[in-house]
């Protein structure tokens, strides 16, 4: 079957969630990221079964980290739905063309199953990149806000998408949340930017941020380019969707939405600040009559060197 994306068709966006939501036990106060040093590495955990569904339950003495094969010890660790900073980046250039209803839908939707207390901040790029919230950003909850933002995009001109992920990841820098998460709209085409291809995925390699891409395109568009997106979402431990029609799209903000909320966070020390790239594997040990579990997580992370971040 082709894919399309039909122009007359009219997305209804449910407003009622089903999205689980992990709050901290009575009696115990959730867990406070503010103290967190800038020094640690901390790593956005997915934990999924055979079928896909999250595994989100497990203690803290099933996990192990490596850091280039070596074990370390674990600064932080939680299962809690803690707030994290999101930067939704939007293509808007021409060739999204009739798309860009769906897309402003399925954000504003994203927001909604997002945990209302998360940061949220919107880029829109075309020929140059648009901070569609300049200055702080907002909580997902405001969502008049957000559709405020969003009211007078139009699809035109040319796609700087390596610029507008570089504009992302240093919003994400300024961030006050320890968590980070982008999640990208595009058909993955560049034809613009200044920056390159290597220089995000060795950007995104420097930060914290998990990148997750959405592929909005027909079989015809001639700027798209999923492999992008793919290389986008596995060099940060992200994911990507590819959705052949609007319907999709709203599963994927949902299921993006749902695993930021089913993460675990561990953040550990980094053994060496020697400037280097460091490759990380995180480990769940099995249990007797457990099922396989699938763990999830950024690659690796560029250390900061002797005279940095000391």
């Amino acid at each position: 079957m082709s894919r399309t994306w039909p122009i007359a068709v009219i997305v209804a966006v449910s407003l009622a969630a089903t999205v689980v939501v992990r709050g901290a036990p009575q009696n115990e106060a959730a867990p406070s990221f503010k103290s967190v040093s800038s020094e640690l590495v901390v790593l956005p955990v997915i934990v999924s079964d055979k079928n896909g569904r999250f595994v989100s339950d497990l203690p803290q003495d099933r996990f192990s980290v490596f850091d280039n094969g070596r074990p370390q010890p674990v600064s932080l660790f939680t299962n809690e739905d803690v707030p994290v900073t999101v930067g939704i980046v939007m293509d808007i250039s021409g060739s999204m063309g009739s798309k860009l209803p769906y897309v402003e839908a399925a954000t504003i939707a994203f927001a909604r199953w997002s945990n209302p207390d998360d940061e949220l901040f919107t880029i829109a790029f075309n020929d140059t990149v648009h901070h569609l919230l300049p200055g702080e950003a907002i909580l997902a909850g405001d969502i008049p806000r957000l559709q405020d933002a969003l009211m007078h995009l139009m699809p035109e001109g040319r796609t700087a998408l390596y610029d507008a992920l570089i504009a992302a990841l240093d919003r994400l820098d300024a961030a006050s949340r320890a968590r980070k998460v982008l999640v990208l709209i595009s058909d993955g085409g560049d034809n613009v930017s200044d920056a390159s291809l290597r220089d995000v995925l060795a950007r995104a390699q420097q930060s914290n941020a998990a990148i997750y891409t959405i592929g909005v395109f027909d079989p015809i568009d001639p700027d798209r380019n999923p492999n992008v997106l793919k290389q986008l979402a596995r060099a940060s431990g992200g994911e990507r969707f590819l959705p052949p029609s609007p319907g999709p799209m709203l599963q994927a903000c949902d299921r993006i939405a749902h695993e930021i909320r089913n993460q675990y966070t561990i953040a550990f020390e980094p053994p060496e600040h020697d400037g280097t790239y460091h490759k990380v594997r995180v480990q769940v040990r099995a249990a007797p009559n457990s099922p396989h579990l699938t763990v999830r997580t950024r690659h690796g992370y560029f250390a900061a060197g002797s005279n940095q971040g000391r």
